[in-house]
């Protein structure tokens, strides 16, 4: 068959250790071969984040702007080990937190669901999207290490020179301070987001903080999201017989696993990333999840919602067989170029990321997976395959539907 053409590249983020040869693998044996694949490359691995002082990550995001759509690798956020092991010049931040910071938006992370892998949670029986704020928090953080007795003060200085003080703590001893800001543009734009694909998927829309502890901080999120609510979507929901209510974060987790699921759950940014995770794992794995921060001007972010797999790619590394789930890496590509043909009018495009997926779900269902799920799904015959060859499967499957 002729190759797709497309008209406008994908931004594509490379990424780190197995996540990074998973990443080749998928573009050699389910992309390239069916589509002339256009991109504009962006290498972030941590070596080249590294020596461009994380310059490349700013680019990145700047890309995202330009082109629209992006694609993102798993990436390493270096810790003190990580410095070490790289020798780094510093502990650069999380490049997700540069380019969600750059963007702005919401990240909407969702299960990948298949009937052979029964979620851990009985009562689930409905898919939870998970609506993550990009903006702030921890993940613009300003850290400071207290080495002895002193006093932290917050202070705000007006534009019109009037200034604001207030003690956060007397330190008699040594400690540590973090400062986090975030913005009322950032949270209504978090707030329409959410309302607007809780309308699109017709779920019902759950926001939680916590706004008896923070009195400022949260209560800033809980009040702005009741206004927009009130003004611009409380008339809409009810036509569309969904609702939307505020609770506590401590109530909303217990709330969520009582429930059958089908619901969106908007969460702050540190909790959106807790939370998501224990909506996969509690589905079944990491790895089967989707993730896509959707900016307010409406740029995309498609990327795997997980880790490097940083066990898998030693093993790589010693010539060892592994058998690591490729699937939200797959349906990062898949959710881009759908994106993308969407936005082009390339319906070619759009029905191949559609018959990838479906591919991809069937290769499961008929008992060929990787081990992690091999060792979850309820089926009588199933057949582990290394990380390769579950690819191969999967193109086998491709090819049957085209």
């Amino acid at each position: 068959m002729e190759k797709i053409k497309m008209k406008v590249p994908l931004v594509e983020m490379d990424g780190d250790e197995m996540t990074r040869v998973i990443w080749k693998m998928i573009k050699d044996e389910l992309l390239e071969p069916y589509i002339d694949l256009k991109t504009e490359y962006y290498d972030l691995g941590l070596k080249h984040r590294d020596e461009t002082d994380d310059q490349v990550t700013v680019d990145a995001a700047l890309a995202t702007k330009k082109y629209g759509v992006a694609v993102k690798c798993a990436t390493i956020t270096p810790n003190a080990e990580r410095v070490r092991e790289y020798n780094l010049k510093q502990m650069w931040k999380s490049p997700n937190g540069t380019i969600r910071a750059i963007l702005d938006g919401t990240v909407f992370r969702a299960p990948i669901l298949v009937d052979c892998v029964k979620p851990f949670v009985k009562t689930w029986k409905k898919p939870i999207t998970v609506a993550r704020h990009a903006y702030g928090d921890v993940y613009r953080d300003v850290e400071y290490r207290v080495e002895g007795p002193g006093r932290a003060e917050l202070v705000f200085t007006a534009e019109n020179g009037e200034v604001s003080r207030q003690t956060i703590h007397d330190f008699k001893g040594a400690g540590v301070l973090l400062g986090m800001h975030n913005l009322d543009q950032s949270v209504s734009s978090f707030a329409r987001a959410c309302f607007n694909y809780a309308l699109d998927v017709k779920q019902d829309l759950w926001f939680a903080t916590k706004d008896t502890i923070s009195k400022k901080y949260d209560h800033t999120f809980k009040d702005i999201f009741q206004e927009i609510y009130k003004k611009e979507y409380e008339a809409r929901f009810k036509a569309a017989g969904i609702e939307y209510f505020y609770t506590l974060i401590d109530d909303a987790v217990a709330r969520i696993i009582r429930s059958e699921g089908g619901m969106v759950w908007a969460c702050k940014n540190y909790d959106g990333d807790v939370m998501s995770d224990m909506v996969a794992t509690a589905f079944g794995s990491l790895a089967m999840m989707t993730s896509v921060l959707v900016s307010p001007e409406g740029f995309y972010e498609f990327e795997a919602a997980h880790g490097t797999v940083q066990r898998h790619y030693y093993q790589h590394l010693k010539g060892e067989e592994t058998s690591t789930n490729s699937m939200a890496t797959l349906f990062a590509w898949t959710g881009a170029l759908r994106k993308r043909g969407e936005i082009d009018g390339i319906n070619e495009l759009v029905d191949f990321a559609g018959n990838l997926e479906a591919a991809s779900l069937k290769t499961i269902e008929e008992g060929v997976m990787t081990k992690d799920l091999a060792q979850l799904a309820q089926l009588p015959d199933i057949k582990v395959v290394n990380t390769a060859d579950f690819l191969k499967e999967i193109r086998a499957r491709l090819d049957s539907m085209l």
